[in-house]
């Protein structure tokens, strides 16, 4: 198959350059926003704990996300997979629109954004993560989405039927060349978004909706580091290294490297929330959202 011949820029408004990639972004932080504030206002999900924060704390918080998407997301792909443009094209690292995001940086950039807030706004960081969490595969799958028009990020050689060549007229007026080749490759960009998007997704949906596991905290968290790991872990068997990596040990890649410890984390989650006494239940009368005054009696 040929990679189809899509142009990442969208439209040029004057000197100004839509991308792909940008929407696909901002696209993705606004309705997982949209979405979380969805679960926070529906009650049926919330039998044995309020919901851990009110919307009106969502719009603050997708502030706070936003900037530990971009700035987590870019410095943790020039550390982890770029680490000369530090000393050789430091004006690159600014250079967000061109592509290069890590989802590694991201976590850890949101990581520290949700910190900050939990400890600013006297919220439980891990139920206010579980919350997050079932919002992230909405961006993640138009991130892929985004990578696959870049033509970038694309997977090892094969010789199945739905192998594609990673060249077109775009990626050689973008290059001068094809960095692909001429091989039939893996599309593990649409891997990614099938799996690490969609159906993490779906996964996530049966636990704050038939699981009802927002009432416990951190599992929808370790729900999410667990099967995100595992669906990277595989895909990387297909996906090629970025250029620059050193080989590894036991053949793995540096997107396995920092995948395994999410596994083992994610798992103590899960252990440790359903470990945890649930509480009652809440009585028939809907309980008020966290950070909101009890009904008065009457």
């Amino acid at each position: 198959m040929q990679f189809p011949n899509i142009d990442p820029i969208l439209v040029h408004i004057g000197p100004f350059a839509i991308r792909w990639y940008a929407l696909a972004y901002v696209a993705g932080i606004l309705l997982g926003w949209r979405y979380a504030t969805g679960l926070l206002r529906n009650k049926k999900l919330w039998t044995n704990r309020p919901a851990p924060f009110s919307p009106e704390q969502m719009d603050d918080l997708i502030l706070w996300i936003a900037l530990g998407v971009i700035l987590g997301g870019r410095l943790g792909h020039v550390i982890f997979y770029t680490p000369a443009m530090i000393w050789q094209n430091p004006i690159g690292i600014v250079k967000v629109w061109e592509g290069g995001m890590s989802f590694h940086g991201g976590v850890i950039g949101v990581s520290i954004a949700m910190i900050a807030f939990a400890w600013r706004n006297k919220l439980d960081l891990l139920r206010m993560a579980d919350v997050v969490c079932a919002a992230y595969p909405i961006g993640h799958f138009l991130g892929r989405i985004a990578n696959f028009i870049n033509g970038e990020l694309w997977g090892r050689p094969t010789d199945l039927p739905w192998g594609m060549v990673f060249c077109n007229e775009q990626i050689v007026k973008t290059y001068g060349y094809c960095p692909a080749g001429s091989m039939p490759r893996h599309p593990s960009q649409l891997y990614e978004a099938a799996f690490e998007g969609l159906i993490l997704f779906l996964i996530l949906r049966w636990a704050t909706h038939v699981a009802k596991l927002g009432n416990r905290r951190g599992v929808i968290v370790g729900v999410f580091l667990v099967f995100y790991a595992l669906f990277r872990i595989a895909i990387e068997n297909v996906r090629e290294p970025d250029v620059g990596m050193p080989n590894f040990p036991f053949g793995l890649t540096m997107g396995m490297i920092l995948s395994i410890p999410m596994i083992f984390g994610g798992a103590f989650l899960i252990w440790r929330g359903m470990r945890e006494p649930m509480p009652a239940a809440l009585p028939a009368e809907e309980a008020p959202l966290a950070g909101q005054p009890a009904p008065k009696q009457a």
